[in-house]
């Protein structure tokens, strides 16, 4: 319907805003990058897969997975407990998104000793 001059359009008459699921995935990889002291030396850094789903009611919610690689030893619960509080955080910031689930797994331990006992061979 077209609104008479002078009249404002409801925010929701004025269409809809869609945020692919793969830039959500880029959102939460990065607040995983954000959440880690570092990336592991020779590591890889976070990635995170995302499905979005529409709640009835225009509520929108992510379902994130990430996967990601950290140093041994650390405190390997206490950095995946900071990934899941920064990336709910930072895509219900950014995307405007709910965040029920943020699963996050830890593909690789990276050790600083054996990095350091594999530096020191020599052929």
């Amino acid at each position: 319907m077209t609104p008479l001059p002078g009249q404002s359009v409801e925010p929701a008459e004025r269409g809809a805003t869609r945020i692919a699921d793969r830039v959500v995935a880029k959102i939460a990889a990065w607040a995983a990058r954000e959440a880690l002291d570092a990336v592991p030396q020779g590591g890889e850094p976070p990635h995170a897969t995302v499905t979005v789903h529409q709640e009835t009611g225009r509520v929108r919610t992510a379902r994130v997975r990430i996967s990601l690689e950290l140093d041994y030893p650390s405190d390997i619960g206490r950095q995946c407990g900071a990934v899941r509080r920064h990336v709910a955080e930072r895509v219900k910031t950014l995307a405007g998104m709910e965040v029920p689930e943020v699963a996050v797994q830890v593909e690789r331990l990276h050790s600083a000793h054996a990095r350091s006992a594999a530096q020191g061979r020599t052929r």
